[in-house]
């Protein structure tokens, strides 16, 4: 039996490392042709030179999703040299910790344009494209703190929830096309925590609340995120080739969605209170 992946084209934004780079790897296993994105440019040559010494067609090209004409350029790149995209994922994203109140406004820009804008960016870009063709489909990367809001996450609880509500209204528009054009499958996923360097290189104002330094903070995220960006890869490949609308990943997104459908005005703040038990525990063991 044919494997449905082979040879299509999978365009991946925030390619270079985590979800995005586990994407890469699990789609070259099926044989498809990849087109990879991300700013990181010298981690980006290193994930496609591996794939490719294993065989895979890959190319990349940087971008920086929260501009537009950054993006436009490449879904030019993949109309131009590939014929067009069959699959793009909307994967790129960045972590901002502070508080609601004191954030610079300039660092929610920063994170707005990039974590939903960046989303919007690739869909515009790439529908025309995934309309031309028959079985297109977009996944856009939220989260589950797109129902669950977390003190020190607003903007990123924020942005995650904007992609959500924007996918949510685009299947809709995408699943009935003008006549002449073919519906697009729209996948919005919603990881837990995942073993990525989000946190890493997370922007961060005031974190006392959470953590007595960014070393405490990093290590309480590394202790909870239970998930690896492989088996996140995995489950959307998944989900995808089953024709999924809504995925959540991870052991700690099945149990905050549960809560959040079930008691959806007290969901946030025992989820809250959830974290800050964590944060003694992992003081207690480290004393």
């Amino acid at each position: 039996m044919t494997d449905p992946f082979n040879g299509k084209v999978a365009v991946i934004t925030g390619a270079a490392s985590g979800i995005g780079e586990a994407l890469a790897k699990g789609f070259a296993a099926r044989g498809t042709r990849l087109l990879l994105a991300d700013v990181h440019a010298g981690r980006l040559d290193a994930v496609a030179a591996a794939l490719r010494a294993g065989g895979a067609d890959c190319r990349t090209r940087v971008c920086d999703v929260a501009l537009p004409e950054s993006v436009q350029a490449l879904a030019d790149e993949a109309a131009r040299d590939m014929g067009g995209a069959d699959i793009v994922i909307n994967n790129a994203g960045v972590a901002l910790v502070a508080p609601a109140l004191s954030v610079p406004l300039a660092d929610t820009h920063w994170l707005m344009a990039i974590n939903f804008w960046g989303v919007v960016h690739g869909c515009r870009a790439f529908a025309p494209q995934l309309q031309a063709r028959d079985g297109g489909v977009l996944v856009n990367i939220s989260s589950i703190f797109a129902m669950i809001s977390m003190p020190t996450q607003s903007i990123y609880n924020a942005s995650k929830a904007a992609v959500r509500g924007y996918s949510d209204a685009l299947r809709e528009e995408l699943r009935a096309p003008a006549p002449g054009l073919h519906p697009v499958h729209v996948l919005c996923v919603h990881p837990g925590g995942i073993r990525t360097r989000i946190a890493e290189h997370a922007r961060l104002g005031d974190i006392s609340g959470l953590a007595d330094s960014a070393q405490e903070m990093q290590r309480n995220f590394e202790d909870a995120a239970r998930t690896s960006p492989s088996q996140a890869a995995a489950a959307i490949i998944r989900a995808i080739e089953r024709r999924r609308t809504r995925l959540l990943i991870g052991p700690d997104a099945v149990v905050a969605d549960a809560i959040y459908r079930l008691f959806p005005a007290r969901a946030s703040a025992w989820m809250s209170a959830l974290g800050r038990r964590h944060r003694e525990r992992m003081k207690r063991k480290a004393t």
